[in-house]
């Protein structure tokens, strides 16, 4: 593009998918006018408008790009959104585009009650209602945070106009007593050293201030991270746009860029279901394999998925495991931390060793193949975070699904961060009917529990929490973390942060809220974990197991009124992508990735 404003396209072929209102012979102001009656009239008003905050009539003719702003002083993970909104602006308008910027829902994993999954489908609203009130010929979403990523790509998915992902960026680590730290990992790590009394208030009080080195989002491979990835293995960002951190000068420049690039793909009428294929998800699952992933990875990738009518198979995902190691030396299931990743080419230098297993043809955001641009970055050079296919940091793909009378509908285990030793487990159930009778009892002398028991966690899915929050990773009871117990099976319907660890089985499917097998079951049942079977299962006979559920029939919770009924009346399971039911396509055209 040349710094003049170039017309749009007028493509009549153009065609975006589940409802988006682009009009291919309409731009700019033109599109989505109100009803008055009168459509220039309508365009005579907003022009008055608009020229009330100083445009002229040329810049008004421009390609007009929308820039999501998702800054909040309740979100630090957000909190380069100036410097980033400014480097956004000044690449759209160098492309000769105009830039407007609008907000929309903000979101931060430790602002946001019950959680901020329960949060995440309203988001998606706000940014796909948003997408489709204003004017705009392409968007730039900007968001980092845990569920802003998936918001926005589920958002823009069901929208349908060209868009395209600008992730904040990882914040910088910090130092402990000589120590690197960084969030959550470490986090976690020390708040467990402080439960067994390995550390005192005084040193808790110190780290709390090193764990958190700038704005951005954690610094391991947790959700966050994980979405980044996942984004730019999608083809929804520029190429090297997950792993700058956010106060670098490189995350500035991927922002120009982003800036620069939605100009041409509003140009090109560039729509997002040309990029969210089902090519484009199976890389990105092996991506989440190969990266040490977040189990909520699967969670959004399937809410994601759902909004372009595809069904993610946790089968296949599964069966990829088998094929694709874990090769990024990350927190938690490495060493390093996302800084590190990025000095070691970022994704440029994962997807050259994946390039065997990837699908190339999948196109981006730039117009070329995921192919074509992993030949344009170059061989690559000497490091060590990520490893070759010879010398994996884990054998398998990090995340198994499992299967049982205990999860019809499926689980998940990251089996990457879990204890080899616990991954074929029998062991007595030790039962916390939801959150309160966790917190109530988990440090109690008096509690029955051995480092060979497993805990199990009700009532912290979809509905039952509701939100299905990060409750799943269950502390270690107090007296065996004293006495020097790191990890334990832990068994629940809720979800885990991607910067946990620990041998922990996630998204039992269905959920004890609406009458899953895990509502039946009692204090002291056997429970079977089998990671190479995939398998975790009520050692009780079928008989037993139906005779409890019809003894205790179980109706699922709802609410009166506002979003908490709109939630408990229409929300998915875990393996629908904890999505809304009204909100996925109305029409489902195939399963991805494709089983061999």
């Amino acid at each position: 593009m040349t710094n003049s404003a170039k017309p749009i396209k007028k493509d009549s072929s153009a065609h975006v998918t589940h409802g988006n209102t682009l009009d291919p012979n309409q731009s700019g102001l033109r599109q989505g006018l109100p009803i008055y009656g009168d459509k220039d009239f309508s365009l005579f008003l907003r022009k008055a408008f608009i020229k009330g905050a100083g445009y002229t009539d040329s810049a008004l003719e421009r390609p007009v790009i929308g820039i999501a702003n998702t800054g909040s002083s309740y979100n630090p993970c957000h909190g380069n959104m100036p410097q980033l909104l400014e480097a956004v602006k000044r690449g759209i308008m160098l492309a000769g585009g105009l830039p407007m910027e609008f907000p929309t829902i903000s979101l931060h994993e430790s602002f946001a009650t019950p959680t901020s999954m329960y949060l995440r489908n309203l988001m998606s609203m706000d940014t796909e209602e948003m997408l489709r009130a204003q004017p705009m010929d392409a968007v730039v979403l900007i968001g980092g945070c845990d569920k802003t990523v998936p918001a926005q790509l589920m958002g823009a998915a069901s929208a349908g106009l060209p868009a395209i992902q600008l992730i904040t960026g990882s914040m910088l680590t910090g130092s402990h007593r000589s120590e690197r730290v960084g969030a959550c990992t470490d986090c976690r790590r020390y708040w467990a050293k402080y439960r067994a009394g390995e550390i005192d208030e005084e040193q808790k009080n110190e780290v709390n201030n090193q764990l958190v080195a700038s704005v951005g989002t954690c610094s391991v491979m947790g959700t966050a991270s994980t979405m980044a990835c996942i984004a730019e293995a999608l083809g929804m960002t520029v190429p090297g746009g997950a792993s700058p951190p956010a106060v670098t000068a490189d995350r500035i420049r991927v922002a120009e860029e982003t800036g620069r690039r939605a100009v041409q793909m509003a140009h090109d009428r560039l729509t997002i279901d040309q990029i969210l294929t089902a090519d484009a998800f199976e890389n990105a699952m092996r991506v989440l394999l190969a990266i040490g992933g977040s189990t909520n990875g699967i969670v959004h990738l399937a809410a994601i998925a759902g909004r372009v009518g595809l069904e993610i198979d946790l089968n296949a995902l599964d069966q990829m495991g088998n094929e694709t190691p874990v090769l990024l030396d990350l927190k938690p299931s490495g060493q390093h931390y996302m800084e590190h990743f990025h000095d070691a080419g970022g994704m440029a230098t994962l997807l050259r060793e994946l390039k065997p297993l990837l699908k190339l043809n999948a196109m981006t955001v730039t117009g070329k193949t995921l192919g074509e641009e992993i030949d344009a970055a170059g061989p690559g050079f000497a490091q060590d975070v990520v490893r070759p296919f010879s010398k994996p940091i884990y054998p398998r793909g990090s995340i198994a699904i499992l299967y049982g009378n205990l999860a019809p509908g499926g689980a998940v285990i990251k089996q990457s961060a879990a204890d080899e030793r616990l991954m074929e487990h029998i062991g007595r159930a030790v039962v916390f009917e939801n959150t309160e009778d966790l917190v109530n009892r988990i440090d109690s002398e008096d509690l029955d529990v051995t480092a060979d028991d497993i805990l199990v966690l009700k009532q912290i899915g979809p509905k039952g929490a509701p939100g299905m929050p990060e409750a799943g990773y269950m502390p270690i009871p107090k007296k065996l973390a004293r006495a020097g117990v790191k990890d334990m099976v832990r068994i629940s319907d809720g979800r885990m942060s991607g910067t946990a660890f620990g041998t922990i089985v996630l998204h039992i499917t269905p959920e004890s809220a609406i009458g899953g097998p895990l509502a039946y079951v009692e204090e002291g049942d056997q429970i079977q974990l089998s990671v190479k079977n995939r398998q975790i299962s009520l050692l009780i006979s079928d008989d037993e197991l139906a005779k409890r559920m019809q003894a205790r029939p179980i109706s699922p919770p709802t609410a009166e009124r506002g979003y908490h009924k709109l939630f408990l009346d229409t929300v998915t399971q875990a393996d629908q992508g904890v999505d809304f039911d009204f909100l996925r396509a109305v029409n489902m055209t195939g399963k991805t990735p494709r089983s061999k």
